[in-house]
């Protein structure tokens, strides 16, 4: 969709009246948008996406007659458009988005609290950029997700057959995987880790998202996938078959601990306005691990990780990024290539199969470096 040289068209569809008129008054302070018009419930803004055509939609999570989600699982099969939604910072909030992002929002943003005036500037920044984000975002027709990867299904999401074959020697323990991404992110990296292997080498990733949001978000992917997935803790070691997720919030980066690696998660400040970053989870790669390292750029909005994506390359890293037809949002992957930072470029479907076989291919030949 394009919406070079004229103004966003912004539907808010909410059930709170103040909430809309503070969304309504963010969207019309910017000069590159306006809000088109609002709506109550879900069947109200059903009528204005016809008569309206609006090029973004914010969506509230739980509302009245016909609930978000039930609305854009319609929304997204019959009509698609850039979606972003608006949710609470509860724990049923934060499943209802995820599920949200699998049936193809773009993006989400924390509600405003009414009647709290304190960081109601910084939220309001959010929202705006991500309504810029959703505005040029590639959005797709609703599918079912893929039956593969039900849980307690033996090799449900692996090769034809059953198990996967096993990952012999030290391989699985020298190496480890670091992923970054951003939006459009949650779903990449469901599809990256569906195929995986009980035995994988460990697994590094940073999604840039809010705290409280990353713990529903490991423990959705835990219940689909072969591997353990978890949110990281402070000071662990980084297990074969295990996949560690920055906690929303703080930096996540990687230590050596005798012949071990460890995670570390600590309070440091936002790199590249990001907190988790993933340049600062690349950076350690690079340090850390050198040539053990396999990296993956997913996709993502701006730029966050490419330079230390090519820094991990320098170090010996082999890298995968994600094609620009594939993805959301092309920024991340765009500018990893850019900096060099690539060895492949593959369709997201590509990226897991083409490393899990390179890791097979490697131990046949009975070496422990890529």
């Amino acid at each position: 969709m394009s919406t070079m040289g004229r103004k966003i068209r912004v539907l808010v569809v909410d059930d709170s009246a103040l909430v809309r008129s503070l969304l309504t008054g963010i969207i019309n302070r910017q000069h590159d948008m306006a809000c088109v018009g609002t709506a109550n419930d879900p069947l109200v803004a059903r009528e204005l996406i016809r008569e309206l055509d609006p090029d973004v939609l914010t969506l509230d999570v739980e509302m009245p007659r016909m609930d978000g989600i039930d609305f854009l699982g319609r929304l997204m099969r019959l009509r698609p458009m850039p979606v972003v939604m608006i949710s609470t910072l509860t724990e049923r909030g934060a499943e209802v988005t995820l599920k949200a992002l699998e049936l193809g929002a773009v993006d989400f943003v924390a509600k405003p609290r009414v009647g709290l005036a304190s960081g109601l500037d910084e939220l309001a920044a959010q929202i705006v950029d991500k309504v810029r984000v959703a505005a040029v975002a590639q959005v797709r027709r609703a599918v079912a997700p893929a039956g593969a990867g039900a849980p307690g299904v033996p090799g449900a999401p692996g090769a034809a057959g059953g198990a996967a074959p096993a990952f012999l020697g030290r391989l699985s323990t020298e190496k480890l995987i670091c992923i970054g991404a951003s939006t459009g992110g949650t779903e990449a990296i469901r599809k990256v880790l569906l195929p995986m292997p009980a035995d994988m080498p460990g697994i590094c990733i940073t999604q840039h998202m809010p705290p409280g949001f990353t713990t529903s978000f490991a423990a959705r992917l835990n219940g689909l996938c072969q591997i353990t997935v978890k949110e990281a803790v402070n000071a662990e070691r980084i297990l074969p078959g295990h996949a560690y997720i920055a906690p929303g919030g703080t930096q996540f980066h990687l230590a050596r601990s005798g012949a071990n690696y460890v995670a570390v998660v600590d309070d440091g400040p936002p790199v590249n306005r990001h907190k988790p970053s993933v340049a600062v989870l690349f950076q350690s790669a690079a340090t850390v691990l050198g040539p053990n390292a396999l990296g993956i750029m997913l996709t993502g909005m701006g730029s966050d990780g490419a330079a230390a994506m090519r820094q991990m390359k320098d170090a010996g890293s082999y890298n995968y990024v994600q094609d620009e037809a594939s993805c959301i949002v092309f920024g991340m992957p765009r500018e990893a290539i850019a900096h060099g930072a690539a060895d492949e470029v593959l369709p997201l479907g590509q990226i897991a199969p083409a490393l899990i076989a390179r890791l097979r291919a490697e131990t046949g030949r009975g070496h422990h470096r890529i």
